[in-house]
């Protein structure tokens, strides 16, 4: 009996498997403990491989970059709105925007890591509703010597 097809985002968002979106992508649930970016060989749900080639997560450093942008670009507008920055010399509110806004940074990084390799995950591997009657199909280009080498 199929399930329900559960939402993109949420899935995204708690770090669960793309073909199943029940799953667990990572070994650990925080981002912020020691070895937070290790993850399944397979999704313990579906069995789907988490790693597709060598070299499969490269990709993510652009992603990690999108995202920390829009963090930025989100602090900058709520600054605006609630504390009205101005661009004149003898106001420097900006700079007390910009520390503000580069600690967010630094504190979310670990969760903008994860993040970016589950949505990168998210776009190569498909939601399958009926995952557990279709067989996975083995990555074409993984060579095990090479796995985790990144």
């Amino acid at each position: 009996m199929p399930q329900s097809k559960r939402s993109y985002l949420l899935s995204v968002l708690t770090n669960r498997c793309p073909r199943c979106r029940e799953g667990k992508v990572f070994v650990k649930d925080s981002a912020y403990k020691k070895n937070s970016t290790q993850m399944h060989e397979r999704c313990p749900m579906c069995g789907q491989p988490t790693e597709i080639e060598v070299g499969f997560y490269y990709g993510t450093g652009y992603v990690s970059y999108a995202l920390s942008i829009a963090v930025l670009v989100a602090s900058f507008v709520a600054w605006k709105v609630l504390i009205g920055v101005t661009f004149s010399i003898d106001d420097n509110r900006i700079f007390y925007w910009m520390a503000t806004s580069f600690t967010l940074l630094f504190a979310l990084q670990p969760v903008l890591m994860r993040m970016s390799r589950v949505l990168w995950l998210s776009w190569f591997v498909k939601y399958d509703h009926n995952w557990r009657e279709h067989k996975i199909k083995d990555p074409e280009r993984v060579v095990k010597e090479q796995m985790r080498n990144w």
